[in-house]
């Protein structure tokens, strides 16, 4: 694509759409490596549709949101990265919490799957969108 045609806030959605894309190939890695080993079988939340779907339409989110903080708060890249940083930590706390079973050992393995999600998600919204989207090799191999 000719970077001309770029404008900031299609940047900022693409950047933010290629990074939910990696975000999604990591949480599924995970997810398969997670229930390969330990034989976890609750899936009704946390599974390849929903994490395709969801993951990434949470970043087209970002992105938007990335866009709106740069242009309508002065030093709007550092309060986006502080803000998701800080939701990260609330969520990763907040997920900690969450009752999915009965059975104690089937909520200890759903909080081993869900908060590294959360933590990964988290991070690469904070600081990966932020880094690729001021990152010229980016802009011109990928966008």
């Amino acid at each position: 694509m000719n970077s001309t045609y770029l404008t900031p806030f299609s940047k900022a959605v693409l950047t933010g759409l290629f990074t939910g894309i990696v975000a999604t190939v990591l949480c599924l890695l995970y997810n398969i490596f997670f229930r390969d080993s330990t034989g976890f079988a609750l899936s009704n939340y946390i599974n390849v549709s929903s994490l395709i779907f969801a993951v990434n339409l949470l970043f087209f989110l970002i992105g938007v949101i990335y866009y709106a903080f740069t242009r309508m708060l002065p030093r709007g890249e550092i309060i986006f990265t502080v803000v998701f940083l800080i939701l990260t930590i609330v969520l990763a706390y907040l997920g900690g919490r969450v009752h999915r079973s009965d059975v104690p050992q089937l909520n200890s393995e759903f909080h081993e799957l869900l908060l590294p999600m959360i933590i990964l998600m988290g991070l690469l919204a904070a600081i990966g969108i932020p880094f690729l989207y001021h990152n010229k090799k980016f802009e011109e191999a990928v966008l």
